[in-house]
């Protein structure tokens, strides 16, 4: 009998080793190995989902050999109880420890949108539209809706949301994205007026949004932007006309227009056609970069009153008309003219 208890003890003994060293092997190998894969591969954990249903799918798609063993590892080290749902970028020298790690803190993949400067809040809305990661929840809305929705009803919505790359989790709502990006503008805006320089011929934050996106939609060129300022600010204090084409453009785009300007457009009155109307326009025409709202609050001090594109995306800059149009006929008349002792 005696012999029989030390034969059991002993298998026993030998079964405890042999569980120790299977289970310090799978411990080992999941602390150590990686997942198979060639290139990275996304999943998207849904909510209340739980770790062993992601080892499952994985082992289903051959990334692991046996999600069995994680089950003994996540026990025994209390791991992988509380995984966040969104969607995960898995890599090639991923282990399984790692791959948790990522999921208990919820490091998930993050997409980006960018709103780009210039843009009008019809082409911000249908980008949002097309992309994927987005989703979609304001297509049945119209812009008032939108603006309602965002708390700032009163506001038409054209340049109030900040041109900038936006990054996101897959699944956030284009309301939130707009969201933000109203904020931004908000916040950003209100930052760049508290820095105005005095005596600027108009008087409302709202008018330095307004300008601003006329600033954009006029030159891309960065050491242009504060020049530009210039001329409009000038043209207000003398009650100049600012006469400038991109006003007029977002006046008659929804009148079948096919993006080039004629003579008629210019001579057709709407309330942004600067050309035959005073003063600003009754709002923004597109989104503004905050260079631009810097330069509509603080323009360089000059005589400039005119411009005209050398159509390289940069602009001529003129003290009056006979030098302005002079400038005409070069760069616009493709004419041989000497501006170099024009007393610019």
């Amino acid at each position: 009998m005696r012999n029989l208890l030390l034969i059991l003890a002993a298998l026993f003994m030998l079964a405890l080793s042999v569980t120790g060293i299977y289970v310090w092997q799978q411990w080992y190998n999941l602390e150590n190995d990686t997942l198979d894969l060639n290139e990275p591969y996304l999943v998207e954990i849904e909510r209340g989902s739980s770790l062993m249903g992601l080892m499952r799918e994985l082992e289903d798609e051959g990334i692991i050999d046996d999600a069995r063993p994680v089950r003994v590892w996540s026990r025994l080290s209390d791991r992988g109880r509380r995984i966040q749902a969104g969607e995960y970028r898995l890599t090639p020298d991923m282990t399984i420890p790692e791959l948790v790690n990522r999921l208990e803190r919820g490091e998930v993949v993050l997409h980006r949108f960018t709103l780009v400067e210039g843009w009008t809040f019809r082409q911000l809305r249908e980008a949002l539209a097309r992309h994927e990661a987005v989703k979609h929840t304001i297509g049945e809305l119209d812009d008032h809706a939108v603006m309602a929705t965002l708390g700032s009803e009163a506001l038409h919505p054209e340049g109030w949301f900040l041109p900038e790359t936006y990054r996101f989790s897959r699944g956030t709502t284009d309301l939130e994205i707009l969201g933000r990006a109203h904020q931004a503008m908000q916040e950003t805006l209100e930052a760049v007026w508290a820095d105005r320089d005095g005596g600027l011929p108009y008087d409302t934050v709202y008018e330095a949004l307004i300008l601003a996106s006329i600033i954009e939609r006029e030159t891309g060129v960065a050491g242009e932007r504060r020049k530009v300022a210039g001329v409009f600010t000038r043209r207000l204090r003398e009650g100049m006309r600012l006469q400038t084409d991109p006003t007029v453009i977002y006046g008659v785009e929804d009148e079948n227009f096919d993006g080039r300007l004629r003579y008629r457009h210019l001579r057709t009155d709407t309330p942004y056609n600067t050309y035959t109307r005073h003063g600003l326009t009754p709002t923004p025409i597109a989104m503004p970069g905050r260079a631009s709202l810097e330069a509509a609050v603080q323009p360089i001090e000059g005589d400039h009153l005119y411009f005209v594109s050398r159509n390289d995306g940069s602009h001529h800059f003129s003290s009056t008309l006979a030098e302005h149009n002079r400038a005409v006929r070069k760069y616009q008349l493709g004419e041989d003219v000497d501006l170099e002792n024009n007393g610019e």
